[in-house]
């Protein structure tokens, strides 16, 4: 691999992959490999450029942590994360959709009974939330795990205001009934901007973009036999729903409230799980 030029170094390098004992592997490394040669090559990639961008990367990943995914985030504002959703969690009719996981799931929420208030001091107007989890075929998915996780009044979530975690609030784990019901008591969602504290925040300044997501709880539903559902509810009549900064936002997973003369509102909604697929 001697003399090479801007016209043979992407050969070169897909080449140096033949010895990949992993045809997987060695399929995702070239093409990725041709991929950013010839975005290089289009864009007529400066040095300057190329280590501003190798800067931007490591910031990116300096701004991890067990409670913050900064490289999520970035997948998210790029349109990656869905993309990767459509490709691979395309679900049948009838079945709700999935959507972005987002970078603020963490595995310690606490588990709460049916009828818990799982907003625990978070600030926000209260919100009573119930709903079903059911099979494609209508039926009632008894004893389903659903987690719950959204921001506060404020656009923060827990994570955010508590790093160390020793307040979970507007968080839970719960489990649907033997009719596939759960209830509980949340607090509405509002708007929120992602976090701009970050490179990724500097680049969607920097690109003119708005870093707003429409209001939305976050819901991920497991059960036996059942496709693994993560998605969100979103609130109808929103403005950002058609600017979601994460490009999250699906029409079936629109929702509106119920809101009485007096007293709180509620949410009521049917989440349909598609069958699980056999290997």
């Amino acid at each position: 691999m001697r003399n090479i030029d801007e016209r043979t170094i992407t050969e070169a390098v897909t080449r140096s992959f033949e010895g990949c004992a992993d045809p997987r592997l060695r399929t995702i490394l070239s093409a990725l490999a041709r991929h950013l040669h010839d975005f290089a090559r289009e864009v007529r990639l400066t040095e300057e450029e190329w280590m501003r961008g190798i800067r931007f990367l490591t910031e990116t990943g300096q701004k991890c942590s067990e409670v913050r995914q900064e490289f999520i985030l970035l997948s998210d504002v790029l349109g990656l994360s869905m993309l990767t959703i459509a490709m691979n969690h395309a679900k049948p009719p009838g079945a709700t959709e999935a959507t972005v996981f987002g970078p603020f799931y963490v595995p310690d929420a606490p588990e709460c009974a049916d009828g818990a208030d799982i907003a625990r001091g978070a600030p926000g107007e209260p919100l009573d939330v119930d709903v079903r989890v059911l099979s494609e075929e209508g039926r009632p998915v008894p004893h389903a795990r659903v987690d719950v996780w959204q921001a506060d009044d404020d656009g923060l979530y827990d994570v955010q205001v508590d790093a160390l975690g020793q307040q979970r609030r507007a968080r839970a784990t719960l489990r649907a009934d033997g009719d596939g019901r759960l209830r509980f008591r949340t607090i509405v969602p509002v708007a929120y901007p992602i976090p701009t504290d970050g490179p990724v925040g500097e680049l969607l300044g920097a690109s003119g973009r708005h870093p707003w997501r429409p209001a939305h709880i976050h819901f991920m539903i497991e059960a036996p036999g059942c496709q693994k559902l993560v998605t969100h509810l979103f609130l109808d009549g929103d403005r950002y729903l058609d600017s979601d900064a994460v490009f999250g936002v699906r029409s079936s997973l629109v929702v509106r409230l119920e809101r009485p003369a007096s007293g709180v509102p509620s949410l009521h909604h049917d989440f349909v799980l598609a069958r699980e697929v056999a290997a």
